[in-house]
């Protein structure tokens, strides 16, 4: 897993302002060394009625375990720690690049987008939205915003479906399989329920089983609203 800077899980947080656009209170801050990291405290949530279980900020620091670990590499760095309005999410900021078509580049065969709709199955993402989606100057994919994944039923939601059905290259399955054997429940217990985690376990089983990307479930809404 990669090492979290220091500096990230104790600097002082200095908040220069708020993201407006978001629902939950998502702070601006900048750190001791001048880097900008996204902050986004427990306290500032707002209640969701098919999320009852935990609280959004964990789900965000869960899935970037889950990233590193399966080396999927798609989310910032991101800790729960302390900050100006209590115990939050902090995730490094990533500067993306204005020129680039984000809708574009989620829906074509990128090797990258591939790698981010599978990570999705994983925590199953209820909210991949193209905003949440982080195209930086050297072409770099990242995803944000995490806070409504892992939940125990099949909720993915996502703008990414491309891949649906797929089969998974001899790369992709080797992934799960390292990922299952690499998890650690009694971590990830910190920050899901415990049957959350049992999930999490049968959604990689269920890829190595059918060794297909995921379809839409014909029971719940395919894509977010707004898609952006």
């Amino acid at each position: 897993m990669a090492t979290v800077d220091n500096v990230l899980e104790t600097g002082e947080l200095e908040v220069l302002g708020r993201l407006v656009d978001a629902s939950n209170a998502s702070l601006l801050c900048q750190l001791p060394n001048g880097s900008q990291v996204i902050y986004k405290p427990i306290a500032g949530e707002r209640p969701l009625w098919d999320f009852p279980d935990g609280n959004l900020a964990s789900r965000e620091v869960a899935a970037f375990y889950v990233s590193e670990i399966g080396d999927f590499k798609v989310v910032p760095p991101t800790v729960m720690r302390e900050g100006p309005f209590g115990l939050g999410a902090v995730q490094e900021w990533v500067t993306t690049a204005a020129d680039l078509d984000v809708i574009e580049i989620a829906q074509s065969p990128n090797e990258q987008i591939r790698n981010l709709a599978l990570f999705d199955i994983i925590i199953n993402n209820a909210d991949r939205k193209f905003g949440h989606i982080l195209v930086t100057p050297d072409n770099a994919i990242f995803g944000c915003d995490h806070g409504v994944s892992f939940h125990h039923e099949n909720k993915l939601r996502t703008v990414i479906w491309q891949f649906a059905d797929l089969k998974l290259t001899s790369e992709e399955i080797e992934k799960i399989e390292l990922l299952l054997s690499k998890l650690d429940t009694a971590h990830l217990g910190k920050y899901l329920s415990e049957l959350e985690v049992s999930a999490l376990f049968d959604r990689a089983n269920l890829l190595l089983e059918t060794k297909k990307f995921a379809v839409p479930n014909p029971n719940w809404p395919a894509v977010p609203w707004p898609p952006y």
